[in-house]
C-alpha cells in the first residue's frame, strides 16, 4: 500500500487543534483481501451486473460558512443583513453571490444553490454528525462519539468496500472529519483515510511532499517490485493473488499519483495554503477510478470575530483569507469536470454544518446560526443554474420549506442509486433505516 502522510492544523472557536494525516493506498482498511476482491470481480463479470460508477465528492467547509458573504448576499439590505464583502452578479440572471468569488460568478449555470437549509443543532460536532449521518446527536457537542454511520460508510456497506472492477475503495477520506466513520456498521466500512490506522499496509511509505517527486515514487515502487520478485512470492500465488499484487502495482495505485497529471493542469489547479486545489484534483482522479465517495476538507469558517488566540479577524478579514483559494480551486474543478464530460458521473457537494447569524457582534464576527445556511451542488446530471429555496428578507430563516440534512442526504442517495429505505440490522438485532426521514430535492432531478 502507498501511504501518503501530510499534516495541517485547524482551529475552531474553542481553540482546539486538529492534526491530520493522509494515507492513500490499496484496500488495507477495508477488511477485504485483494484476492477476495478479484474473485468477487470475476463473479460480477459472469453475472452481467453493472458495476457502480457514480461518485460524490463531499467538500466540507468546516466551521460553519457564513451564507451572507458566500451564496446569499442580500445586496439590497443594509448592514448587518447583507454581505460585508460586496456582491457579484453571476452569469445566471437574478442570481448574486458574495463579492470575493469572481470566478465562481461566471460559472453559476453549472451549480445550484440551496438557500433554505436549516436544522436545530448549533454546536459544530452535533451539526456535523447530523449532516454526515442524518441523525441528530446532541451529546456530540460534549465530546460523545458518533453513534450513526456516515453516508460514506452507508455507501460502502451497500456497494461493498471496494469497486468490483477497478478495486478502488468505495469510501476515501482525504482528511479527518468528525462523524465520517461506520459506527456500528463495522470497521470494514471505515473510510480509506489519512489517519495512519490502516491494517495490513504494504510498503513503501512515502512522505506527502515527496509524493510530488515522480522519481522518488518510481524508485520506491521499483524497490517493492524487486523485493517481490526476489522473494519468489509471485510464483507462489494463485491466479487471483497474483492479480492482486499487480493491482497494487498498477492502475489502482496510479489513481493516487498526481504526477500522472498534465503539469499544466496541476499548475492550473494550484495548491494554495490549504492545498484545496491539489485535493480536488486528487478527488477527481479517484472519481474517475470509480471511488464512491471522497471527503475533502476546507476549514476555517468559524468566524466569531477578532480573537488573536486562534488567529481570527473580523468576518470581512476572514473572508479575504478563505475566499481566494476557494474561488480558484472550486472554479478550476468545475471547469475540469465539465471539460472531461464527468458532470453526470460526479456530484460535488459543497457543504457546511450551519450558516452565520444575521447580526455582527462586537468583535466584528457572526455567530453560529443553524436556523439558516447554504449548500451548493455541482454536476451529478442534475438541473444546475438554480436557486433552491429562499430565505427571508433579513436572511435569518427559510422563507420557503426548509431543507433538512436528511433531505440533502436523500438527494445524494437518489444520485448514487441507493434505496431511500435502505436498512441494516444494528447490534441489538433491530432492522434500522439508514435515513429515517428526508426526501430528495425534486427540483434537482
Amino acid at each position: 500500500m502507498l501511504d501518503i502522510f501530510g499534516s495541517h492544523q485547524s482551529y475552531c472557536c474553542n481553540g482546539s487543534s486538529r492534526r491530520n494525516f493522509l494515507k492513500v493506498g490499496a484496500l488495507g482498511m477495508t477488511g477485504l483481501a485483494l484476492p477476495d476482491l478479484l474473485r468477487s470481480q470475476a463473479a460480477l463479470g459472469n453475472s452481467g451486473t453493472k458495476a457502480p460508477d457514480k461518485t460524490v465528492i463531499w467538500l466540507f467547509l468546516s466551521g460553519g460558512p457564513t451564507h451572507y458573504e458566500t451564496f446569499d448576499p442580500k445586496p439590497d439590505n443594509p448592514l448587518p443583513f447583507r454581505s460585508t464583502v460586496g456582491t457579484l452578479q453571476t452569469n445566471v440572471a437574478g442570481t448574486h453571490i458574495g463579492g470575493l468569488f469572481p470566478r465562481l460568478a461566471k460559472l453559476a449555470d453549472k451549480y445550484s444553490i440551496i438557500r433554505s437549509f436549516a436544522h436545530t443543532a448549533a454546536d459544530h460536532a452535533a451539526a456535523t454528525h447530523w449532516l454526515s449521518t442524518g441523525h441528530d446527536h446532541a451529546p456530540a457537542g460534549n465530546g460523545a462519539a458518533p453513534i450513526s454511520p456516515s453516508i460514506g460508510s452507508m455507501l460502502s456497506r451497500y456497494r461493498g468496500p471496494n469497486h468490483p472492477v477497478t478495486g478502488m475503495p468505495t469510501y476515501i477520506g482525504l482528511d479527518h472529519l468528525y462523524a465520517e466513520g461506520p459506527a456500528w456498521l463495522g470497521t470494514a466500512h471505515t473510510p480509506f483515510d489519512a489517519r495512519g490506522n490502516a491494517q495490513g499496509n504494504m510498503v513503501p511509505r512515502i512522505a506527502l511532499d515527496r509524493l510530488q517527486d515522480r522519481q522518488s515514487l518510481r524508485q520506491t515502487l521499483d524497490r517493492l517490485e524487486r523485493k517481490i520478485d526476489q522473494s519468489g512470492m509471485m510464483a507462489a500465488l494463485d491466479e487471483f493473488e497474483g492479480r492482486a499484487v499487480e493491482l497494487v502495482r498498477g492502475n489502482a495505485r496510479e489513481a493516487f499519483d498526481l504526477s500522472k497529471e498534465d503539469p499544466r493542469l496541476r499548475e492550473k489547479y494550484g495548491k494554495g495554503e490549504k492545498k484545496l486545489g491539489e485535493n480536488l484534483l486528487l478527488a477527481r482522479r479517484l472519481a474517475e477510478a470509480n471511488t464512491g465517495l471522497v471527503t475533502v476538507w476546507y476549514g476555517g469558517w468559524d468566524s466569531h470575530g477578532t480573537n488573536p488566540s486562534v488567529n481570527h479577524g473580523t468576518i470581512e478579514q476572514e473572508m479575504h483569507k478563505l475566499a481566494p483559494e476557494f474561488d480558484h480551486a472550486v472554479s478550476v474543478f468545475i471547469e475540469d469536470l465539465y471539460d472531461r464530460g464527468l458532470q453526470d458521473k460526479v456530484l460535488l457537494a459543497i457543504v457546511g454544518e450551519f450558516g452565520r447569524s444575521p447580526h455582527i457582534n462586537k468583535d466584528g464576527g457572526r455567530e453560529h446560526w443553524p436556523q439558516l445556511g447554504n449548500q451548493v451542488l455541482v454536476g451529478g446530471g442534475m438541473n444546475m443554474g438554480q436557486i433552491i429555496g429562499e430565505s427571508t428578507v433579513r436572511g435569518d430563516v427559510p422563507k420557503t420549506q426548509p431543507i433538512s440534512p436528511n433531505d440533502l442526504l436523500a438527494t445524494l442517495f437518489q444520485f448514487l442509486e441507493v434505496p431511500l429505505d435502505l436498512q441494516y440490522t444494528n447490534p441489538a438485532g433491530r432492522p434500522t433505516r439508514m435515513l429515517e426521514t428526508g426526501q430528495p430535492i425534486t427540483a434537482l432531478f
